[in-house]
C-alpha cells in the first residue's frame, strides 16, 4: 500500500463571497472529522482563487464548497477554471447549498463531481467523498 492511500483524506470545506451563514458547512466538517477526515475549514468570505490556493497548499483531496447566496454559477465554474489551470484533476469538487436542481445538472456537467442539497444525509456524504477518493487514488 502505497504512502498516498494511508494517509488520512483531506477535505477543504470552503465559504465563498459574502455569504455569512456557515452553520452547515461546520455540520459538515464535523462529520466528516468524525468520520476521520482531516477537515480544513476556510472560514468565511472568501474568493473562488483563495480556495483553489489554500486546496493546493494543504494538498487535499477534495474541496466542498458551501454557496448560499445564489452565485453558484459563477463560483463553481471559476473554481473549475482554477483548478484545470493549476493541474488539479484528482481533486474532487462537491458543494452543497441552495441550488435549483436545473443548475445542479449544470454544475454537474461543467464538471463539479456531486452536490448535496440542504438536509443531505452526513455519512452519505462521507461516504461519497471516501468513494471517490480512494477511485482517484488507486490511479
Amino acid at each position: 500500500m502505497s504512502e498516498i492511500s494511508k494517509r488520512p483524506i483531506r477535505v477543504l470545506i470552503a465559504k465563498v463571497g459574502l455569504d455569512g451563514h456557515d452553520r452547515g458547512a461546520k455540520v459538515i466538517a464535523s462529520a466528516l472529522r468524525d468520520a476521520g477526515m482531516e477537515v480544513i475549514y476556510s472560514g468565511l468570505r472568501q474568493t473562488p482563487e483563495m480556495i483553489v490556493n489554500v486546496a493546493l497548499q494543504e494538498d487535499v483531496d477534495a474541496i466542498g464548497v458551501s454557496i448560499l447566496s445564489g452565485a453558484h454559477m459563477t463560483v463553481f465554474p471559476k473554481i473549475i477554471q482554477l483548478m484545470k489551470e493549476k493541474k488539479m484533476e484528482d481533486v474532487l469538487l462537491t458543494g452543497g447549498g441552495i441550488i435549483p436542481q436545473q443548475d445542479m445538472e449544470s454544475l454537474l456537467a461543467m464538471g463539479v463531481h456531486q452536490l448535496f442539497a440542504p438536509g443531505a444525509d452526513t455519512g452519505e456524504i462521507a461516504a461519497y467523498i471516501k468513494l471517490q477518493v480512494q477511485k482517484n487514488r488507486s490511479f
